[in-house]
């Protein structure tokens, strides 16, 4: 089984004045790879619904802790990966499953908390090779480190 490559993009949210946060899996944004997904498999409401985390709206700690399945309770033993275009996470989330082994980092899993009987059995898993999903999170720690100086 061949590793999925994953980086953290940082952008500016222009309606929002605020920085998100959206992975990005084979250099394709989660949020476009989702939107795909579900408008693919018939679910509505799909398409563009969702948007990146916004760290300055939630503390989820830190990134390495996050994006390692360790930030949040909130929603249960998942982890939140996108939130709602609407820019808090809690209104629509993505949420998967995050596991580490001493090789990879898997991300499955997936479900919307809001609509439990949406199936996302054909979405992913995602497998990424755990030093390279280890440097692409030191990465945007470090430029979400500059945002606060």
């Amino acid at each position: 089984m061949t590793s999925n490559l994953i980086r953290f993009d940082r952008q500016h949210r222009d309606t929002l004045g605020v920085f998100e946060v959206v992975p990005c899996i084979d250099g394709i944004p989660l949020t476009k790879l989702i939107d795909t997904f579900e408008i693919g498999a018939g679910m509505q409401p799909a398409g563009d619904a969702y948007g990146g985390l916004i760290p300055q709206y939630f503390r989820f700690g830190p990134m390495e802790n996050h994006f390692r399945g360790q930030s949040t309770d909130a929603m249960g033993p998942k982890t939140p990966l996108l939130g709602c275009e609407c820019g808090e996470w809690g209104c629509w989330p993505l949420l998967a499953g995050i596991t580490a082994t001493p090789d990879h980092v898997n991300w499955g899993s997936f479900e919307q908390p809001h609509r439990k009987r949406r199936d996302y059995s054909g979405f992913g898993p995602f497998r990424f090779d755990r030093l390279q999903y280890a440097d692409a999170v030191r990465v945007l720690s470090a430029a979400l480190d500059s945002d606060e100086t």
